[in-house]
């Protein structure tokens, strides 16, 4: 259902009937970490024009994997951490599901 580096992939996935009878599948809520409890890696400063992509790219070599720094900074939006330059950013010591 999900690519092995989606936040989703480890997700229990659960069964329910339809009103037709039809079986649908799908994930159960994902609740999200506190940051302030996940491993730090390192902290950036973020400049003009940054993407979080790209600072994912850059700290934890993967650019899908921005979730992972949205969740270290309890962003529910992750383009917030990037909105104004001079923003510290924790980036976290990485899932292994990738």
């Amino acid at each position: 259902m999900f690519d092995e580096e989606s936040r989703y992939f480890n997700l229990e996935t659960v069964k329910i009937k339809g009103g037709d009878g039809r079986e649908i599948a799908y994930k159960k809520r994902r609740f999200l970490p506190r940051g302030e409890k996940l491993q730090t890696l390192a902290e950036v400063t973020i400049g003009a024009g940054d993407r979080l992509d790209q600072v994912s790219s850059q700290t934890i070599g993967n650019a899908e994997q921005f979730w992972q720094v949205a969740d270290a900074n309890n962003a529910m939006d992750p383009n917030s951490l990037t909105d104004t330059p001079g923003n510290r950013v924790r980036i976290p010591v990485p899932e292994a599901n990738f």
